[in-house]
């Protein structure tokens, strides 16, 4: 069986936060720090009617306790993960800590993506309960 982009779970706001971030690569390019292309994308996913919130500090727990906080670059419709990056090219370690961040804030879907290559990059991250 083909799955396509409808398939997948949340794919309506996946597909216009990755909408946005095209339209900040195709205007701004590459070669820019991480804070332009996030400052830009609040503009775009404004645009496409996405609620969100920016730089939102969630805890990190360890064995039920509280160990530190990490701020997450953005939170769309209470349910999508966006971490961004604006660098030469997307690592493996990238997407390992885009999955860690999944499962310490317990959320299913997010997406990374980086602005610093040439052509946008994007990922789409999920948190499987059968990861570990």
């Amino acid at each position: 069986m083909v799955q396509t982009m409808n398939d997948y779970k949340y794919s309506d706001i996946t597909g216009k936060i990755i909408g946005a971030a095209m339209k900040v690569h195709s205007t701004l390019g590459n070669g820019f720090q991480e804070v332009i292309y996030q400052r830009a994308l609040t503009i775009e996913l404004a645009k496409a009617a996405l609620s969100y919130q920016r730089e939102l500090e969630m805890p990190i727990f360890y064995d039920d306790q509280q160990i530190g906080t990490r701020r997450v670059d953005f939170l769309v419709e209470d349910k999508v993960m966006v971490e961004l990056k604006a660098i030469s090219q997307l690592e493996d370690v990238h997407l390992a800590q885009a999955i860690n961040y999944l499962e310490a804030y317990h959320l299913e879907i997010g997406l990374l993506i980086n602005f610093g290559a040439k052509s946008l990059e994007w990922r789409r991250v999920i948190n499987s309960p059968n990861r570990r």
